[in-house]
């Protein structure tokens, strides 16, 4: 859970930190105190995209700091992203993660002591922390926002057949791109194909060798040169050799010869006496090499000219090749790859014959793969209905029924997949479109949410939703930024009811206008309004003061009679739930 959250520049908030607990956290104020903010600290340390406009007026920099108490069940995971980033858990086990934002949009963040990309922040805050905001409610009109959703009750079951089918929907659309490159494009294949026979037809009339353009320039180089060659070699292989003059093996022999004599005086000598004899043995054989080379070398002129002729044919020839074979590459070699493609060109009927057979059988594969899916969906939707239909009686709609429906999809996908023969469109989500439906009283007709249902009954989807998936949501934080809008009257009641269940399995932190739902807190958190939030205007509230506080919500006038004996009628009614559900009463 997030065990503490301290913000810095942020907004309307100079300076301040909250100390967070287990169970549901309610955070409350007059409207533009501040509340948004402490979750907009939370999102910017969470990895969200930053805005420089968040930055407070005097600050050059917004600085967001929490610790989290990580959870077994998450921490191997959150240990494996520590590890790459080279950060280190907190002397007490927690984990710290800080992030600032400039005001010329850059930020930085960290992860235990080390700095990270901002992306490092927001794959951690996946495994930690679930958001929601009144835009949830809208994401939850979208079918496909529906479809994840049952794919994640339906747990992971549901997540390894869907990597199976999207193993396969992959290699069939892999399938179909090859087909259409040979199919849309028979004429600019067979024309490329033209091409490569003309091409190769040039080259064989040439008929270039491997490494022979590289082989005749040295062998000119050396042609040219001739003379001068002979003369150097010549010249060298003398001063080597022995002859009326003393050469370099006489003078090394010599000198050898010499320390030979008294060696055995002075064993010292015999390691430069050693070294003597292995440069005399090195020097004979480079005279030898020198005579050989001499005795090898070809200076006919008719030689040349014939290099010079065939050197002339390999430039005409790339120069006819114009861009096909870029500078630098060897023809050889080239002409390998261009017969290999024309052999792929000229064969392609029977390819597309083959890739057509191919398709056929993948895509029957990913028939059979997508009807698995669409099976464990239709069980999931029936069982996620139901459980969503006893939520929403507990959130005061007990005549509401919502069904959550699986159907074959009508509208055109990436490809098609077989089922039983039958083509049938598909996508990398499967054949299915998912809807919820909601009837909203008994006698209503069940009609999708984005047609049929008002804001706060979309409210109370939208938590029922939450709290049956909270089983296969790994998370263990949930917050909520006024899910409740649109509630009011005995349903606020049963939303804030709803969420204190819910804060028995998990940290649950709202931000509200209700006192319904803030009376079911186990901890009442209050932001005051002024010029600049610090720690002093953000902090716990208990007894009278939480009275007060309430009595505002309910009234908008803390002093009022009634509305303190309201809220203490609704602090009275949340106690009795908690007791009732064998837990500890919210503090007062």
């Amino acid at each position: 859970m997030i065990v503490s959250l301290a913000i810095r520049g942020l907004g309307v908030i100079e300076d301040a930190e909250v100390d967070l607990g287990p169970g549901l956290t309610a955070i409350t104020g007059e409207t533009g105190a501040g509340k948004t903010m402490v979750l907009s600290g939370l999102a910017l340390l969470l990895g969200e995209r930053t805005d420089a406009g968040i930055v407070r007026v005097g600050h050059e920099s917004a600085l967001a700091e929490g610790r989290f108490d990580v959870p077994q069940g998450q921490r191997p995971a959150v240990a494996a992203i520590l590890d790459d980033a080279g950060g280190d858990w907190d002397a007490d086990g927690s984990l710290l993660i800080a992030r600032t934002a400039s005001r010329e949009g850059r930020s930085r963040a960290h992860l235990g002591g080390r700095s990270v990309p901002a992306g490092t922040l927001k794959s951690v805050g996946a495994l930690l922390v679930a958001v929601h905001g009144q835009d949830d409610q809208h994401r939850l009109l979208h079918p496909a926002e529906q479809r994840q959703s049952l794919d994640r009750f339906a747990g992971d079951s549901m997540a390894q057949a869907l990597d199976a089918y999207r193993e396969s929907h992959d290699a069939l659309l892999d399938i179909e791109r090859r087909l259409r490159e040979i199919t849309d494009h028979a004429r600019d294949r067979a024309r490329e194909a033209d091409e490569l026979r003309d091409v190769l037809a040039l080259i064989d009339d040439v008929r270039p060798q491997a490494g022979e353009d590289e082989a005749l320039r040295r062998e000119s180089d050396r042609l040219m040169h001739i003379d001068e060659i002979v003369q150097a070699v010549a010249s060298a292989h003398a001063d080597l050799e022995e002859r009326e003059e003393v050469g370099a093996a006489g003078l090394v022999a010599r000198a050898q010869a010499a320390l030979d004599r008294v060696a055995d005086r002075d064993p010292d000598l015999a390691g430069a006496r050693d070294r003597l004899e292995r440069l005399r043995m090195e020097i004979d054989d480079v005279g030898v090499d020198l005579s050989r080379y001499l005795g090898d070398l070809d200076a006919d002129p008719a030689r040349a000219a014939k290099v010079q002729e065939r050197r002339a044919a390999l430039a005409g020839l790339r120069r006819r090749l114009g861009r096909l074979v870029p500078e630098g590459v060897d023809m050889a070699d080239w002409r390998a790859d261009a017969e290999a493609r024309l052999a792929e060109l000229d064969d392609d009927d029977s390819r597309a014959e083959e890739l057509r057979g191919q398709r056929v059988e993948e895509a029957r594969r990913s028939g059979a793969l997508a009807e698995r899916v669409s099976e464990l969906r239709c069980s999931a939707a029936a069982e996620l209905g139901q459980r969503m239909t006893e939520e929403l009686a507990a959130l005061a709609m007990p005549s509401a029924r919502l069904t959550v429906e699986v159907s074959r999809r009508t509208r055109a996908g990436d490809t098609e997949v077989l089922v039983d023969g039958v083509g049938v469109p598909a996508d990398r989500h499967g054949i299915d479109e998912v809807d919820f439906l909601l009837a909203p009283r008994k006698g209503a007709p069940a009609r999708p949410l984005a047609k049929g249902a008002s804001g706060g009954e979309r409210s109370r989807v939208m938590l029922a939703l939450e709290v049956a998936l909270a089983h296969a949501d790994p998370v263990a934080t949930f917050v909520f930024d006024e899910v409740d809008a649109g509630v009011g009257g005995k349903a606020a009641v049963e939303v804030g009811r709803r969420l204190a269940v819910l804060g028995r399995s998990s940290q649950v932190i709202v931000v509200t206008h209700l006192p319904q739902v803030a009376a079911f807190a186990d901890r009442h958190l209050v932001l005051r309004p002024g010029e600049a939030v610090t720690s002093s205007c953000l902090r716990e509230v208990t007894g009278e003061e939480r009275h007060r506080e309430l009595a505002r919500m309910l009234a908008g006038q803390e002093d009022s009679g009634s509305a303190l004996a309201h809220a203490v009628e609704l602090l009275d009614l949340a106690a009795e739930a908690g007791q009732a559900a064998g837990k500890s009463s919210p503090s007062r």
